[in-house]
């Protein structure tokens, strides 16, 4: 699935044009356009950096753990700014960097691996052993029973908690307020 994107390439394009070929100012161009002035600046440098292709709208990319460390250790490094980083690696958002910076001090590189997203694509199922041909041992069969009977009690239990707490709930409602 391809994320929705907000301005497309042309009008990107038009208004770094205007930038640079009509030597207007980013606030004005901004302005005019409806656009953040922030935005337009990012646009610049992508397209000063990467030519064209720094403004074609990409898919949701997944780096590499080693490319995530790679990114948070330059960044301290060399005292970079998230837009810089951005810059520097090719990163769209700096969102991005700030989640992996989060995750990186609060899991170290563990935090930085590839977690697939959304249900896993095989659910699985707990099945019932397989009854076997050959009978049980007298010590087996007493173990089942044991462990029935332990569920019976337990279920029990909590049965009984339940009555409990449902009737100290209907106390309290009809009991009247004393001082």
């Amino acid at each position: 699935m391809e994320r929705k994107v907000k301005y497309n390439y042309e009008f990107k394009l038009r208004c770094i044009g205007e930038v640079l070929n009509k030597n207007r100012s980013k606030e004005s161009v901004a302005v005019e356009n409806g656009i953040s002035p922030t935005n337009l600046g990012r646009w610049l440098n992508f397209y000063v950096k990467y030519g064209k292709q720094g403004l074609l709208s990409r898919k949701n990319q997944n780096y590499s753990s080693d490319f995530k460390l790679k990114v948070i250790r330059t960044i301290e490094e060399k005292s970079l700014s998230l837009g810089e980083a951005c810059l520097f690696f090719n990163i769209t958002n700096d969102g991005v960097i700030i989640n992996w910076q989060r995750k990186f001090k609060a899991q170290g590189s563990a935090g930085l691996q590839h977690k697939p997203k959304g249900r896993p694509k095989s659910m699985t199922y707990k099945r019932a052993k397989k009854k076997s041909t050959k009978p049980l041992t007298r010590e087996e069969e007493l173990l089942l029973e044991n462990e029935s009977l332990r569920m019976q009690v337990d279920y029990l239990k909590k049965l009984q908690a339940l009555i409990q707490a449902e009737e100290a709930k209907q106390n309290k409602k009809h009991k009247p307020y004393m001082n």
